[in-house]
């Protein structure tokens, strides 16, 4: 399987890379996946000029010669795309949301109807494709704060999974090894039940997103609170 990570991150080792890399480390345990991570903030990717140039010439590459053709050619031949990110504004960090909406010439201008939904033609055949998000915030809780997010990504890429982490920070802070490492070793197993099974179930998702110190604790911590 070939795996292309997009990581969104302006840092190659963030918060929410310490979690995908311990996903990745599971999900290829086996060593049998092809694995390529692209650190987005070292492409150089401009705004979609919105001339449709893509749809005229319909071979899946943008008219803009920068970075995001060759990214273009990889989400075409890749089988999975696991996109990490941090929780920028409730919403996706700005490099990462021009790859997003570059991927124009993915797609025709014609356009086909769904269960009430109107989608555009794909120029390709996606159907195998499946995606993982996985993204992180510095709030003590998910709730609601990843609704955007999750709404973006869904739109744009198929067979999506996401996992929504909050208390992240935590991930490279010394003093919080204790519940850091269990967090990273469960993910570690869920990308080997990534990989056996092509998904991950609900209780997994949902040990993936639980706290890793109570609510008021961490906020008291954030807040310089020393008891």
């Amino acid at each position: 399987m070939k795996v292309l990570v997009l990581n969104g991150s302006p840092k190659k080792i963030s918060d929410t890379m310490c979690l995908t890399t311990a996903f990745l480390d599971g999900l290829n345990d086996r060593n049998v996946h092809e694995i390529e991570i692209v650190n987005v903030i070292e492409k150089k990717i401009a705004p979609c000029h919105g001339c449709f140039g893509c749809w005229a010439k319909g071979d899946g590459q943008c008219v803009i010669n920068d970075d995001q053709n060759a990214i273009l050619r990889k989400i075409i031949e890749t089988d999975l795309i696991v996109i990490s990110f941090p929780l920028y504004c409730y919403g996706l960090p700005s490099h990462l949301k021009a790859v997003i909406d570059r991927l124009i010439p993915l797609v025709q201008m014609k356009m086909k109807e769904e269960n009430g939904v109107v989608r555009h033609l794909s120029f390709f055949d996606f159907s195998r494709l499946k995606t993982v998000m996985i993204s992180g915030c510095g709030f003590p809780n998910s709730e609601g704060n990843f609704d955007a997010a999750k709404l973006i990504v869904s739109k744009c890429f198929p067979n999506l999974t996401s996992v929504c982490v909050p208390e992240t920070p935590l991930m490279n802070i010394a003093e919080a090894t204790p519940v850091s490492e269990p967090k990273r070793a469960l993910f570690c197993e869920a990308g080997k039940e990534y990989d056996l099974t092509g998904a991950l179930s609900s209780g997994t998702v949902q040990a993936l997103e639980s706290l890793m110190i109570p609510n008021d604790e961490y906020i008291r911590r954030v807040n310089g609170g020393s008891r």
